[in-house]
């Protein structure tokens, strides 16, 4: 298994999901590096439109594999045309404002990208049906992302030469893709389950592809595989903590214990009224003691982050619920039982 598996977190810290309301690329670098002082992220901004959105900007990574939109959503195309163009201009506009707010920064940074099964689901060949109809475009997929973010990532540290970068692949369609619930074009009939180990093979091959940086999975949907990601040799796992049910209880306690991170999302991602720092995070704690995991490794364990991405909140919001995300996490380092 990889040595990723087994980073270890520095205690107490929070971080953001990836998606930030609005569309001032310097603006979300601002807010995110001064509210995440321990653990910033590079922001996403959906509401610019197609190539700003999770899918178009690691389209824009790819390498040798380009796609245009449609009114169904992206599809594969023979040449990079303007969608392309304008999805690796947005990213290149995102990292130019992250690097001008991590001026002599050192520690944990975050990008994230669409992982290969969740964009082998929304990404529609030349016929209009999911590239995940298709074992080999799958793994072409797979491989071209592999190769476009091995340059991000060099491009990142050389943007900002003090930070560890920390990968996160965004994988809201793996529960569906392993259990046969991605639906066809004509959304009569679904697509075969992908077999476990083709699964986790491919995403071993993405945590390969961070050359040693530590990578993160991160599902807002129920039913997160947690076993199956610990075995790719994640470092960490990013979740919706609500979402969680009793039967994961074995599989997360044997992540923990084999070092494995747990992004614990939280804090809601749209606007609405919070309760205290030491609140958001009981649930963790009731949870490690149900487990009967050491209260000592709990803040080391635990990063605290929003339930998911931002997009839909409020300017205003945002930067509450990312403070809030630093206090709750401090309040486990200091009072982890």
């Amino acid at each position: 298994m990889s040595t990723n598996s087994t980073h270890k977190w520095a205690a107490g810290v929070a971080t953001g999901i990836g998606s930030m309301p609005g569309g001032d690329a310097r603006e979300a670098a601002k807010t995110v590096t001064g509210s995440l002082e321990s653990f910033p992220y590079l922001p996403e901004l959906p509401a610019r439109g197609p190539g700003a959105d999770m899918i178009g900007r690691t389209i824009g990574m790819l390498v040798e594999v380009w796609a245009h939109v449609e009114p169904s959503g992206w599809r594969i195309s023979d040449r990079p045309g303007r969608d392309t163009r304008r999805a690796r201009a947005w990213l290149g506009e995102d990292l130019d404002g992250l690097e001008e707010f991590t001026q002599g920064y050192q520690g944990p940074l975050k990008v994230s990208a669409v992982g290969p099964w969740t964009l082998a689901a929304a990404l529609e060949l030349r016929g209009g049906e999911a590239a995940l109809s298709d074992a080999g475009a799958c793994r072409d997929l797979a491989a071209s992302l592999a190769e476009g973010l091995r340059g991000h990532l060099a491009d990142v540290r050389r943007r900002v030469p003090g930070a560890e970068v920390v990968l996160q692949l965004d994988e809201p369609s793996l529960t569906a893709v392993l259990q046969g619930r991605v639906k066809t074009a004509s959304g009569y009939r679904t697509h075969r389950a992908v077999d476990r180990a083709v699964v986790e093979g491919a995403l071993r091959d993405l945590v390969a592809a961070a050359e040693g940086g530590p990578v993160v999975v991160h599902s807002c949907a129920p039913q997160v595989p947690f076993g199956l990601l610990r075995r790719a040799g994640v470092a960490g796992i990013s979740f919706d903590f609500s979402l969680l049910t009793e039967r994961e209880d074995e599989a997360i306690g044997e992540a923990v214990e084999g070092g494995t991170a747990l992004f614990a999302g939280v804090v809601p991602g749209v606007d609405g009224p919070l309760s205290d720092p030491a609140g958001s995070v009981m649930g963790v704690r009731t949870l490690w003691r149900r487990l009967g995991l050491a209260p000592g490794i709990l803040a080391e364990s635990v990063v605290v982050t929003p339930s998911c991405g931002l997009a839909g909140a409020s300017p205003a919001y945002a930067r509450t619920a990312l403070a809030h995300c630093v206090r709750a996490a401090r309040s486990l380092a200091d009072n982890p039982e």
